[in-house]
Order: structure tokens, then sequence, then C-alpha cells
């Protein structure tokens, strides 16, 4: 292989890595910005009391919740309802109070947050 061929492969995989790297960094910063979101719409209104998103405290850790709905269909609807209305008996006997001061979209928006937090395997 002669020196320019070398340099020139050399340089397509460097430029290969580099479309990586940058596709790598996106992904990194666009998933730690939607959970910087669902730190603030929980801090804002006391969900950290009873949740956090990857360690059990009171209630389910949030990447549980993903787990749990990650195959259903109508899970949006499903927890924006849940997040409203409270409930108890899916996870226990702890009892979920109601949010009804959570406006509909920011409980679709914390349900949808939650659904894109890698499942716990």
């Amino acid at each position: 292989m002669n020196k320019l061929h070398f340099y020139q492969q050399a340089f397509k995989e460097f430029r290969v890595a580099g479309v990586v790297l940058v596709g790598l960094l996106c992904v990194t910063h666009h998933v730690q910005a939607q959970n910087d979101q669902l730190k603030k719409l929980m801090l804002s209104n006391n969900c950290m009391a009873c949740h956090l998103i990857d360690k059990r405290k009171y209630g389910p850790e949030f990447t549980e919740i993903a787990s749990k709905y990650a195959a259903n269909k109508s899970a949006v609807e499903i927890l924006a309802a849940k997040i409203k209305s409270g409930g108890t008996g899916v996870w226990g006997e702890d009892v979920m109070p109601p949010q009804p001061q959570l406006s509909d979209a920011d409980a679709r928006t914390m349900a949808e947050l939650i659904l894109k937090l890698k499942p716990k395997d």
C-alpha cells in the first residue's frame, strides 16, 4: 500500500468515526434534555416526594414504569390519566394522590418523557 492510499483510507475512517461521534453526542444531548425536562416537571409538581427516575423511593422509579408499559400502545393516555387521577394497587398498596392541578398537557408530556426512558432490563 502506498502512502497516498494509506492516508486516503485513514482519512475516510476518521470521517466515519467523526460522524458516529457527532451522532452519539446529539443523541446523548437530546436524552439529557428530555431528562432535564422531566426533572423540571417532577420538581414543580412535587413528584419527587415519592418518585425518582432511576431509584425506588415510595412509588416506582420511572424506569420501572417505562418497562411495565413499554409494549402498551395506549400507555401515554393511561399514564397521563393516572398522573392526574392518582391510584393504588398497581405497584403495591401505596396510594398515589391525584394531581388535578397538573394541566392535561403537562401530564401527557410527563407520561411521554417517562415512556422514553430506557426501560430496566
